[in-house]
């Protein structure tokens, strides 16, 4: 099992046993206002738990020091794989914003898939309104490259329709990256 380890964190696959504290900040509105998803219910999380178990993408974000689960990473590489593009994305839990923490995960994961993978470049997404996500990925020193918008939805009206959003891109290239 592949486990990295930074100064102050622990970042390795999920297990089924995540669910409660993944359940702490999936179950909050505010969390999941730019995710593709709502918020998970307590039976939700157990199914999720074993799901992201199951699945490479996702990366458990734990504090070193008693490894609580604070958030995660999504990592997955893009088709076409020749081009070795992976996608990068993050959700915390409030009660560590602003401690370094995500800037620290996603350092670990970039090295990772630039030293590890051979990615040639890495990009995520976020929604322009959630500029907590879109600063990040500046401190990580990726670079704006476009605005897309109302590029996709998530969520739709009580009628039905879709409430579209506008997205913004980032990306860093393999040659650009500083550890």
């Amino acid at each position: 099992m592949v486990i990295f380890e930074s100064e102050r964190l622990i970042i390795r696959r999920f297990c089924k046993e995540d669910w409660k504290d993944l359940h702490e900040y999936l179950s909050m509105e505010a969390v999941v206002k730019y995710e593709p998803y709502g918020t998970y219910t307590e039976e939700e999380c157990k199914k999720e738990a074993v799901n992201r178990s199951e699945n490479e993408a996702f990366w458990a974000v734990c504090l070193k020091e008693d490894n609580k689960l604070i958030g995660n990473l999504y990592f997955n590489r893009r088709e076409p794989k020749a081009f070795m593009t992976w996608e990068m994305g993050f959700v915390f839990h409030p009660l560590y914003y602003g401690k370094g923490y995500a800037t620290e995960a996603c350092r670990v994961i970039m090295k990772y898939g630039f030293e590890e993978e051979g990615a040639h470049r890495i990009m995520a997404r976020c929604n322009p309104e959630n500029s907590a996500s879109w600063k990040l990925m500046e401190r990580l020193s990726m670079r704006r490259e476009g605005y897309f918008k109302k590029t996709a939805f998530f969520k739709t009206t009580p009628e039905g329709n879709p409430i579209w959003h506008d997205a913004y891109e980032y990306s860093i290239l393999e040659e650009e990256f500083l550890d």
